[in-house]
């Protein structure tokens, strides 16, 4: 199995499949960690879950590596099931969006 990108003329960098999920996921968490939205938060950190996941499957990472990622994805499933009750859902309400967001209509089930 040939484990070297290809190179592409047009692309600037290229990394390996497991390198670029990484540099995404810790993109992620520093975005999860500035974000004044709780409702990016949330987001960001579903995604930063999944990669974590998937990064503790990935073949192309030491054992070592994997295990470090595979508890790292734990924490982050308790963390967001921690958030998934109805007294946390209920907390995202206007104060906590960004200002462009507090404009917008709620769905036609939240308002009758």
């Amino acid at each position: 199995m040939n484990t070297e990108p290809e190179l592409h003329e047009d692309e600037e960098h290229v990394m390996p499949c497991a390198e670029a999920m990484l540099a995404g996921t810790l993109a992620l968490m520093t975005g999860h960690a500035q974000s004044a939205c709780a409702t990016q938060r949330d987001l960001m950190g579903r995604k930063i879950r999944s990669n974590l996941f998937f990064l503790g499957q990935h073949p192309g990472l030491s054992p070592s590596f994997r295990t470090v990622v595979q508890r790292m994805h734990q924490h982050w499933d308790v963390l967001l099931k921690a958030g998934d009750g109805p007294a946390e859902r209920a907390a995202l309400n206007a104060d906590d969006l960004l200002p462009e967001r507090r404009l917008w209509h709620s769905t036609a089930s939240l308002v009758q």
